[in-house]
């Protein structure tokens, strides 16, 4: 983890102090966020804007909670990306990469959205902890894994994790 992203990382510890489950889901997602994009050959750039993505993109939820009583996945989507500008633009991140995640934390549930790999990779990052988070079923999993899963590296985690599973 170089420095930079090292720096978000706490940023994000900051935000969701004392509430490890919220963090401990962040950093799960980032490690697979960072597998994935490795071994996708993402390139420097790409791979950057994912692990940031990963890093932030339930950033929004505390604000969502407070504001509305609820952190349902639109209130993520419109409270995180605000908060993700504000710690991306203190740390000197370029205009371009806080924008595209930015972008992607805006729609990081609406998988409709999916406009790049860096995105694809972090929805299948983030599936990959909640499938075991939540308990999700054989079914849920199925299903997400034949829609919503396009990247080998992707499938064969899900595979590794579920192998009782025949996708």
């Amino acid at each position: 983890m170089d420095n930079k992203i090292a720096k978000v990382a706490l940023a994000m510890m900051q935000k969701n102090v004392g509430d490890i489950k919220r963090i401990e889901h962040s950093l799960k997602v980032y490690g697979y966020a960072q597998l994935l994009g490795v071994a996708e050959s993402l390139n420097e750039k790409s791979l950057e804007i994912l692990e940031l993505s990963a890093l932030l993109h339930d950033i929004g939820i505390h604000v969502a909670e407070k504001k509305y009583g609820r952190s349902t996945s639109h209130y993520q989507e419109t409270e995180g990306p605000p908060v993700a500008r504000e710690i991306l633009t203190s740390l000197d991140f370029k205009p371009e990469t806080v924008d595209r995640v930015c972008f992607i934390i805006s729609k990081h549930h609406t998988f409709t959205a999916v406009d790049g790999i860096d995105f694809q990779l972090l929805v299948e990052a983030d599936f990959l902890v909640n499938s075991t988070e939540d308990h999700m079923t054989d079914h849920q999993i199925t299903h997400f894994a034949k829609n919503i899963f396009k990247s080998e590296s992707g499938l064969m985690y899900l595979k590794l994790l579920f192998p009782h599973i025949d996708f």
